[in-house]
C-alpha cells in the first residue's frame, strides 16, 4: 500500500496443475495460459493488486512454471527504488524434501516471505480468474471488522455449488457461519434460496491470524492443507471469518454490464465462454477500461493487416495478425495468419496459429503454433473431431501447443 497506509503483502497462489484445462496446460501452468488475445490469466489478479496499491507481491509457483516465471520476470517489473516488486517464488522444500501438499502448505513453506516483509495484512489471491476488483475496498472492510480473515464471495446458482467453496453468512450478513468446500447440496441464501455465496479464492488475513492458523493446520495429520478445505473452515469455527460481498465492489471506468463480472475459467467450456463474453458490441467483460487497465506485455509487433479481401467481424484481432480469409466471433492472439478462402468462426486462436487456404475452423481453441493445412476442417465433422482432438462436454474442440492437424 502507499506510504502511510496499512502494510500489505500480496501472495498469489499460482501452483495448480489445471488438469481440467488440458491440453492448454500440457506444457504450462494454468495461470500462464493465454487469455483475450494478449494476456495471461495471471495478469488479471496482478493488475487488480497493483491498481489497488498492493505493490509487493509474491507469486507462488510449482507445476510447469517456466513460461509463467518468464512472463512475470519480463513483464511485471516494479520500482525497486521504492521497494516494490512482483516476484515468482518456486517451491523451495524449506520444510523437507517434499512439494506443496496444498495451497495452505504452500504458504506455510513460504512463511519466510511474511517474516521478512512483516506486513500487518496478507492478501492471498488466486491466479486464474478473469475479473476486475479493487482490493482496497475489501481491505477496508477487513480492518473495520477486526476479523482474522475476510473471504470474497459472489452469488452463483445453487446448482453450481459442487464447483466452489460455499459460504453461509450469519444473520448479520458478514460473519461466516459455515464454510463448505464443494458441497453437493448446500442450503440456499435466506433472501434467495436458489443462490449461494461462492468463494472467489481471494482472502485478506490479519498476519497473526494467518500464521497461527497455518501452524495449527500443519499439526493436524488429517488436514488436506488447503486454504478452502482447511484454513477457512478452521477460522470459521473460531468465529474469525467474515464475508466480503463482491457485488459491492466498484472500480473506476466500469460499465453497468461488466460491474461484478467474475469467471472461473478452469474448464475448456468456461474458458471458451469467457472469450465469447469479450466480443459483443457491449461486452460482458470490457478489456478497454483505461481507468482500471489489465497490464501485460505482448512484444514488439507490427499492426494487424487485412489483405486479399480478408475480413473480421465481432472479433478481437491482435497485433502481428495477417487476415486474408474470413474471421467472425473469434479472438486471435499475435501472429495469427488466416490464408485466402479460410473461414474461422467462433474460435480462439493463440500465438502464431496458421490457418491454411480454404480451411474451416469452427468452435475451437487452438494453442500456439498449430498449423491447419489447406482445405482441412475442424468443427465440421463431430465424429472425426472426437477421434482426433480433445472435445469438451459443451462441444469445444481443443488442440494443444503445436499439435498436428491431418
Amino acid at each position: 500500500m502507499r506510504r502511510g497506509g496499512p502494510s500489505v503483502l500480496g501472495i498469489v497462489l499460482a501452483g495448480g496443475e489445471g488438469k481440467r484445462l488440458m491440453p492448454l496446460t500440457a506444457d504450462r501452468a494454468k495461470p500462464a495460459v493465454t487469455f483475450g488475445g494478449t494476456y495471461r490469466l495471471v495478469d488479471f489478479v496482478l493488475s487488480n493488486l497493483v491498481n489497488g496499491d498492493i505493490l509487493r507481491i509474491c507469486v507462488l509457483t510449482q507445476y510447469k512454471s517456466h513460461s509463467l516465471d518468464r512472463h512475470i520476470t519480463t513483464t511485471w517489473r516494479m520500482s525497486s527504488l521504492l521497494g516494490n516488486y512482483v516476484t515468482p517464488v518456486p517451491a523451495q522444500q524449506r520444510l523437507g524434501p517434499r512439494w506443496y501438499l496444498g495451497s495452505a502448505d504452500a504458504i506455510l513453506q513460504s512463511l519466510n516471505l511474511i517474516y521478512d516483509e512483516r506486513p500487518e495484512y496478507v492478501a492471498v489471491f488466486g491466479a486464474d480468474h478473469v475479473y476486475r476488483m479493487d482490493p482496497r475496498q475489501m481491505l477496508s472492510q477487513h480492518i473495520e471488522s477486526g476479523a482474522g480473515v475476510t473471504v470474497a464471495g459472489i452469488r452463483v446458482p445453487r446448482a453450481e455449488s459442487p464447483s466452489f467453496g460455499v459460504i453461509t453468512p450469519g444473520s448479520d450478513g458478514r460473519t461466516v457461519e459455515r464454510f463448505l468446500e464443494k458441497p453437493a447440496d448446500p442450503p440456499g441464501l435466506a433472501d434467495d434460496p436458489d443462490c449461494v455465496f461462492a468463494s472467489m479464492g481471494n482472502y485478506i488475513f490479519t498476519t497473526k491470524a494467518l500464521v497461527e492458523a497455518l501452524q495449527r493446520d500443519a499439526e493436524d495429520e488429517n488436514s488436506v492443507h488447503d486454504m478452502g478445505g482447511s484454513i477457512l473452515p478452521q477460522l470459521t469455527e473460531r468465529g474469525e471469518a467474515h464475508l466480503y460481498d463482491f457485488s459491492t465492489n466498484h472500480v473506476p471506468g466500469e460499465t453497468s454490464r461488466d460491474q461484478g463480472y467474475w469467471r472461473d475459467v478452469g474448464t475448456l467450456d468456461a474458458y471458451y465462454d469467457a472469450h465469447m463474453d469479450l466480443i459483443a458490441e457491449r461486452p460482458a467483460f470490457n478489456l478497454y477500461n483505461r481507468q482500471w487497465p489489465i497490464y501485460t506485455h505482448s512484444g514488439q509487433l507490427s499492426p494487424a493487416r487485412f489483405n486479399a479481401g480478408g475480413i473480421a467481424s465481432e472479433s478481437i484481432i491482435s497485433a502481428g495478425c495477417l487476415i486474408r480469409g474470413q474471421v467472425t466471433r473469434s479472438v486471435l492472439s499475435p501472429g495469427v495468419v488466416v490464408d485466402p478462402g479460410a473461414v474461422v468462426q467462433g474460435s480462439v486462436l493463440h500465438d502464431n496459429v496458421h490457418i491454411g487456404r480454404g480451411a474451416v475452423v469452427r468452435g475451437a481453441v487452438l494453442d500456439k503454433n498449430v498449423e491447419v493445412p489447406p482445405g482441412a476442417t475442424i468443427g465440421v465433422n463431430p465424429e472425426r473431431d472426437a477421434e482426433l482432438y480433445t472435445v469438451s462436454k459443451g462441444g469445444v474442440i481443443a488442440l494443444g501447443k503445436g499439435q498436428l492437424v491431418p
